[in-house]
């Protein structure tokens, strides 16, 4: 595929931005999903006598949430920038899609797409218009 032009250009980043939004939610939603895992087995071995198991499994839940936080918002505040066309939103947007090569299938999926996009050489002034303010 040649050069993309403006229109085009315009659809992939957009395209582009709901997937990081959507994917990083989903994945921060899951992280959300094991606290919720971790509190409730430790709830049900507290009735069940071991009052210890609810204050570590908390934790342990808590901990996990934290991490996949950490993983996604970066992904959600990348597909954000590349909806509203800044420029820290293209660069975010290609440390993540470097940095989700390694994540196989579906990051590495995303990655390339990403690279694809955001290295043409029609991405710099999009990215760069005065329409974008």
């Amino acid at each position: 595929m040649d050069q993309l032009n403006e229109r085009e250009m315009d659809q992939h980043v957009r395209i582009l931005g709901w997937l990081y939004v959507v994917t990083n939610a989903i994945f921060l939603l899951i992280g959300l999903c094991g606290l919720l895992f971790f509190v409730s087995i430790g709830s049900l071995a507290a009735v069940e006598g071991d009052p210890t198991a609810l204050g570590v499994l908390s934790i342990i839940g808590l901990v996990a949430l934290v991490l996949f936080a950490v993983l996604s918002v970066p992904g959600i505040l990348a597909g954000y920038g590349l909806l509203k066309r800044r420029s820290w939103g293209r660069i975010l947007a290609i440390i993540m899609g470097i940095l989700n090569l390694f994540n196989v299938p579906i990051g590495t999926i995303l990655g390339v797409y990403t690279l694809f996009v955001l290295l043409q050489n029609a991405a710099e002034p999009y990215f760069s218009s005065q329409e974008a303010i």
